[in-house]
Order: structure tokens, then sequence, then C-alpha cells
């Protein structure tokens, strides 16, 4: 009796290629392991790689401008699909084995041990929070569970509801916690966030329960699977690594916060929609985020950059996500890995992106003069 596997067909082969690239964050979890199974220097290597390597090759390849077609099929789209939802189970395996491995490791000190799990943070918080992004806005439900999963591992699980039923609405606007107001330096930024979104994400699933005259502690309200999660992945950690283990889980999920954080304020800074005479604001337009087609850090962010289209068709899959000129809207100097970092020095922020958001309210809002007086009388954020 003998076995036949199906052919790949051409129109296949060529969309595992194209598909290929963005698949390069799995690299990162061979590295990780490399990390901890030899420690010493190697221990920075995985920021170093995710921040500084994807910025050089950004330099070498350039931008990409191409665009795919928007109405691809969903068998166009499997092998994309595929990447996001295999991250999931890659990124469980590797932060519970490191949780086991790493707290028994002789050859590892202290400080080794905390560095591992910074480098795991920057991992689930660049790449694994970033697929969760994606898989929250789908519809299918294992992969928007896997989003929570996800989420869960970082313990910011609100993350969804924020996104989804605030950020999305009131974006580059005052009632949006996450989007940094113009001169609002990160350090003012962080802490901001931390408390208006936890805040603003649990009113927006409250009001949607009363929509349906139901309480907020009714058990469709998401909060409590959140809850749930995290319990069980905090409790999992000391079950395999002690109190150390735990710890250990804690830095990561707090570096994977800082890391999500600093892109929320990257893309859209001072960015404003426009508020309207009947008290409400504008339609969300390309020109309310910033983009940048550097092509190797969107490999890594999974077309995360090309932010304005995400905003103005959230449902669009990743790869079929369009790019935008000057015209439509404003750009980012560098990719994300060079703009994050470059968030952290407030003063070479500003002097870097506050002439571009000058120039982005000349070019596209000419008849408001006054910004700080406007802005005044904007609806301001729930407090």
């Amino acid at each position: 009796m003998t076995s036949t596997i199906p052919d790949i067909s051409p129109a296949q082969l060529a969309h595992i290629k194209r598909a290929l690239p963005f698949a390069l964050s799995f690299l990162l979890i061979p590295l990780v392991w490399m990390t901890a199974f030899i420690g010493g220097w190697t221990v920075v290597l995985l920021p170093l790689v995710t921040w500084y390597l994807f910025s050089i090759i950004d330099s070498l390849l350039g931008l990409n401008l191409d665009n795919a077609d928007p109405n691809a099929t969903d068998d166009d789209l499997f092998w994309y699909r595929m990447i996001t939802l295999l991250w999931m189970p890659a990124q469980f395996l590797t932060l519970f084995g490191l949780i086991w491995y790493v707290p028994q490791a002789d050859h590892l000190g202290g400080w080794e041990k905390f560095f591992v799990f910074f480098g795991v943070g920057v991992m689930t918080g660049t790449v694994g929070i970033n697929y969760a992004h994606e898989l929250m806005h789908q519809k299918n439900k294992i992969e928007r569970f896997w989003a929570d999963a996800l989420l869960a591992m970082v313990l910011y699980s609100h993350f969804r509801s924020e996104h989804l039923l605030v950020h999305h609405r009131y974006v580059a606007t005052p009632r949006d916690p996450v989007t940094a107001r113009y001169n609002e330096g990160f350090h003012r930024f962080f802490p901001r966030v931390l408390r208006q979104s936890l805040r603003s994400s649990f009113r927006a699933e409250k009001a949607l329960l009363a929509r349906k005259d139901l309480p907020w502690t009714d058990r469709r309200n998401p909060f409590f699977r959140y809850w749930a999660l995290q319990a069980a992945f905090l409790f999992l950690a000391v079950l395999l690594g002690g109190w150390v283990g735990l710890l250990l889980f804690l830095v990561q999920a707090g570096t994977a916060i800082w890391q999500l954080e600093l892109v929320n304020y990257v893309e859209h800074y001072g960015l404003t929609r426009k508020h309207l005479d009947d008290g409400k604001y504008e339609h969300v337009h390309p020109r309310h985020s910033w983009n940048a087609a550097h092509r190797a850090s969107n490999w890594l962010l999974i077309n995360l950059q090309r932010h304005s289209d995400h905003h103005y068709k959230p449902d669009r899959r990743f790869p079929v996500l369009q790019n935008y000129g000057q015209e439509a809207a404003p750009q980012l100097p560098y990719g994300y890995p060079v703009m994050t970092v470059m968030a952290m020095m407030p003063r070479v922020w500003r002097r870097v992106m506050n002439p571009r958001v000058q120039k982005w309210r000349e070019m596209y809002y000419p008849e408001i003069t006054d910004w700080a007086r406007y802005n005044k009388g904007t609806t301001p954020y729930p407090r």
C-alpha cells in the first residue's frame, strides 16, 4: 500500500513564498532558548536583534510600497493565517518551558535570569501581543481565544476590550487613552495609559451589557474570562518555577506591556480628529495614524506599521493591509524599532516628531490656528 503526498500547486507555492518573510519572528524562539542555555553576554541578544538588527535590515532593504489585492480569498491567505495561529502554542511552550528551566539553571546568575526574561518579554510584547492584536479582530472563535491566551500570558487581557470598544471608536480624540497627546512624553503617557485603559475597557464592557439590560456581573462579561486565564497562568508559573518562576513571569509581563505601550505611543502621537459642531468627531481617515513602509520591521510586526489602513478597514487581515503615500497619511522617518527607542528619549522624540505633527496640522487642518485652545474645547476622555 502506498501513500501519496498531494502536490502543491504553483499558486499555493507562490503564496507560501510571499508568507515566509512574515514567519521570521519564529526565529526568536530558538534564540531565546540559546540565551538561557549559554547565559553570559548572550542574554542581551534578543533585544538587540529585535530593536537593532531589524532596523539595520530596514536600512538595507528600504521601503515596501506594494499593495496586495484587498479582495484576496481565504485560500489566498491560508499560510498567513497559519503563522498567527501557530505562534500562540509556540509562545506558550517557550514561556513556561523557560519558567521551569531557568530557576534551576545553576550556570545562570540572578541578573542573567532577569535579562533572559527581559528578552522573553520583548518577544511576547513585540510579537505575541501584536499577533493577539491581529487575532482579536477576527470573527473566528478559536482565533479570538488564541488572542485572549496571548494577552493573559502578559497579564494584559483587558487590552482586547480597550482596543476594540474604545481605541477604534475614539482614536485620535481625547477620549482615547492610548492616543498620545502632542508634547506628552512617554514617561507621562505610560502611567496614564495603565490607569485609564483598564478603567475605560471595564466601563465599555459594562455599558455593552447594560444596553442588553444585564449587570456587569453577568457571566458574559469577558473580564471574568480575562481574570480566570491570568490566574491560571500565574498559578502555572508558580507550579513550574516556584516563587522565582512567578517573579520571572512578572518580569516578562511587565516588559511586554511596556513594549506594547511604546508602540501605542508612536502610532498616533499628536494626531487629532476634528471636533464637529454637533459634538461628534469626524470619521477616522488614513491621516489619523502614523505609517512606516519599512520592509523588514513590517515582516516582524506583520504589517502593523500600515496602521492607517488598519483603522480605516479594521477587518482586513494583515497581508492585505494597504500602504498610503504621504499625501494621504503621515509617514514616520523610521520603522517602529527605531521609533520606540527614540520614544524613550523625550528631547530627541520632540525634536524629530513635533515638526512633523505641525506640518500635518498645516496640511490637513489649516483653518485651526490655535491648537492649544482648540484641544481644550474638545470632549475630554472619561475619568
